[in-house]
């Protein structure tokens, strides 16, 4: 047995790691110690859970002061039994153990999840702030050397060096025929896993970096648990921990892949990719990634560029490309100018490029043996605590593409079903901020930004005025001000700004609301407080950021909430993933209609006296049906 000592905080602490069953005596009698709750994690082999030859290698298992790191192809059974204990534990970033030992070991997630405790949970509920954003910070070592010990070693450092040595060593033995012939073969780009994969299972530091993870996430259960409830966090917390285990259960399940039609739009992708080079090329850019390049053609085409980056060059980037390309955020025509020809092509030949790589290749690398994607569900993201989606990110898809949404497929003798919240945030704005015009537009069921614009412009206003009126009321809602809205919509500046202060004349209670809240924050705690209790801290220079804060935090809020109650009604097996206000969902097609229709039911609601509509939609075969796709179009 390897016996390493380590100090923490003052203590000694001890890391066990077995070599033989004669040897787990020791482990036993500490399971017989009776803590109530034990740190739980896992190492793997890399971060693709569901992709093929995925492994877990060790699972650890300790308290404050003793680790138990465990090889699964020695003991794995013992493991199990242990973690089928009537105990709790407590995990860092417990979603991904979750699932990985469901997967690996068969302890499945419904046994697991409600008996354990996720410090991440604990940090975002107490600072949602990256370290860099003046936060403490989201990752296990940052939280421990403040509440733990902040002189504990960080033996990641001492890992990446070793994983580093390793990468370094595998490339030199790989060419790039072998890779390429890897790929012809079966779809996929090989890739290593930063070494994890390959480090000696007995080496001292990694089995001392496995080992005080178990320590250091007890130590600081017990840290930040009391501040929980003290704070009067603890349901909130219940909550977060129940939505975490259900989030799980949806990316276990995974989606189908179109992997035949994935492969051609490849081929179609890096064409359209080379046709816009090829474009590009015609007005002298010879390199649509190089800033001087395009900025020297756009001013000899007679463009006037107005940015600069710190380096003193010309900003030639998405923004400023958008502009001149004649195209909003959703890549639909502005119609404030005719559109430059060299910023269409540049901006069409890097976003099939950026599909490419971001998306199609992701599909082919990250789906499991029988073709299903498995993309990770952050259930808590970012300060408003949104959900997003990675690997790959499909929340940053255009809402009108659907190219590749086109490749999610439904289930044989399924159809895909979308139930998407109808104007939620600003529904969430009229009701916080009792904006009474609005909240009677939304009562009577007419067309919010054209009932805007009618306010602001009379009854003949534009399609253009319309478009103006959204973007506003999306100002309010994610923050942004008139520079922002002038490059969304090509209005004039000061067309802009007579927009938002009409804006806020036909809806003065918005401003009210927004100066109430900055108010708050100024002379009290830097933080607004959402109607589900959630502490959301203000930069002291960006308390205007108050209002955007609560508004998204609670419809995040409001979504989750759907997602409990759908699998409470006994839908959860439906599901397949959230989307920004979007919940994607399959079902046997003799059944869709009646399981899209109670979806679209049980998201539906009244909040603060405001009526919150769903419709829930049977699309069609495949994802980017619902976005224009052939509906029909898919695997069966």
């Amino acid at each position: 047995m390897l016996i390493l000592n380590h100090t923490i905080a003052g203590d000694a602490c001890t890391i066990y790691f077995p070599e033989r069953r004669s040897e787990l005596a020791g482990f036993r009698d500490f399971l017989a110690q009776g803590d109530k709750v034990l740190g739980l994690d896992t190492e793997t082999t890399g971060l693709g859970i569901y992709e093929d030859g995925f492994e877990c290698r060790l699972v650890q298992i300790g308290n404050g002061r003793e680790a138990w790191v465990l090889r699964v192809d020695l003991f794995a059974d013992v493991i199990c039994e242990a973690l089928r204990q009537n105990r709790h534990f407590v995990v860092h970033n417990a979603a991904f153990d979750l699932q990985v030992i469901d997967r690996t070991l068969g302890v499945k997630i419904e046994e697991l999840a409600d008996r354990v405790f996720d410090t991440k949970i604990f940090a975002h509920l107490l600072d949602p702030r990256m370290k860099s954003e003046g936060g403490a910070g989201l990752r296990l070592k940052e939280l421990s050397e403040i509440y733990v010990d902040d002189t504990a070693p960080d033996t990641e450092e001492g890992l990446s060096s070793i994983f580093s040595k390793l990468y370094a060593d595998w490339k030199k033995t790989v060419s790039k025929e072998t890779v390429d012939a890897h790929v012809r073969k079966s779809g996929k780009r090989p890739h290593v896993s930063y070494g994890f994969a390959n480090i000696k299972i007995d080496h001292e530091l990694y089995v001392r970096y496995a080992g005080l993870d178990v320590i250091l996430v007890t130590r600081l259960f017990y840290e930040l648990a009391p501040t929980i409830k003290d704070l009067g966090l603890n349901p909130l917390s219940k909550f977060e921990h129940h939505l975490q285990g259900l989030l799980c259960v949806m990316q276990r399940k995974g989606m189908k892949l179109d992997v035949a039609y994935i492969h051609q739009l490849r081929l179609d992708l890096q064409k359209e990719h080379e046709d816009y080079a090829l474009v590009a090329k015609r007005y002298g850019v010879e390199n649509i990634n190089s800033t001087d390049q395009v900025a020297d053609a756009l001013l000899g085409m007679g463009e006037t560029l107005t940015e600069k980056t710190d380096g003193g060059k010309w900003k030639v980037d998405k923004a400023v490309l958008s502009t001149l390309a004649d195209l909003d955020r959703e890549w639909e025509r502005i119609e404030a100018r005719d559109p430059n020809p060299l910023a269409d092509a540049v901006m069409r030949a890097k976003r099939a490029s950026k599909w490419q790589t971001s998306y199609v290749d992701a599909f082919l690398d990250y789906r499991d043996p029988d073709d299903r994607l498995h993309a990770s569900i952050n259930g808590l993201q970012a300060r408003t605590a949104r959900m997003s989606v990675s690997r790959p990110p499909l929340q940053q898809l255009p809402s009108g593409d659907f190219k590749i949404r086109r490749a999610v497929v439904a289930d044989p003798g399924h159809v895909m079903i979308s139930s998407d919240y109808d104007q939620i945030e600003l529904r969430v704005l009229a009701a916080l901020a009792d904006v009474k015009a609005m909240k009677h537009a939304i009562e009577t069921g007419v067309d919010l930004h054209g009932y805007t614009a009618e306010l602001v412009y009379g009854p003949n206003y534009t399609k253009f005025h319309r478009k103006l009126m959204k973007g506003t009321g999306f100002g309010k809602v994610y923050g942004g001000g008139a520079e922002t809205l002038a490059r969304q919509t090509g209005a004039p500046m000061d067309g802009v700004k007579h927009a938002i202060a009409e804006y806020d004349r036909v809806y003065p209670e918005i401003k009210r609301y927004s100066k109430k809240l900055q108010s708050r924050a100024e002379f009290g705690k830097k933080e607004v407080i959402t109607v589900s209790g959630r502490h959301l801290p203000l930069d002291r220079d960006r308390l205007y950021s108050a209002t955007n804060y609560v508004i998204q935090s609670t419809a995040r809020d409001i979504l989750a909430q759907a997602i409990v109650d759908l699998f409470d009604a006994g839908l959860g097996d439906y599901l397949l993933l959230p989307i920004h206000d979007e919940l994607l969902a399959q079902a046997p097609a003799d059944v869709a209609d009646e399981v899209a229709a109670e979806i679209g039911r049980i998201m539906s609601g009244m909040f603060y006296g405001v009526p919150l509509s769903s419709t829930g939609e049977v699309t069609g075969r495949n994802w980017g049906a619902a976005y224009g796709a052939d509906p029909m179009a898919g695997i069966w």
